[in-house]
């Protein structure tokens, strides 16, 4: 009977300790950390933000495109 209860107590231990260890884990990933940001972006931060020039490059794609077509 007490080997019973030993193995029941390691296991509710070593859920503990794992339960533990998983929470810290979550919380440091979950918490905001910011780094900091290159100086070119801060200077330029329209220019360098990839979403607005993937929408410079398509414009001038569609836009050279569109000329081409114009002109053959």
């Amino acid at each position: 009977m007490i080997y019973i209860l030993a193995i029941i107590a390691l296991i509710i231990i070593i859920g503990l300790i794992v339960t533990f260890r998983t929470g810290k884990a979550i919380s440091m990933k979950n918490s905001e950390y910011d780094y900091e940001i290159h100086e070119n972006i801060q200077k330029h931060p329209m220019l360098l933000n990839p979403v607005f020039l993937t929408y410079i490059i398509a414009l001038a794609a569609v836009l050279v495109y569109i000329i081409y077509l114009a002109t053959t």
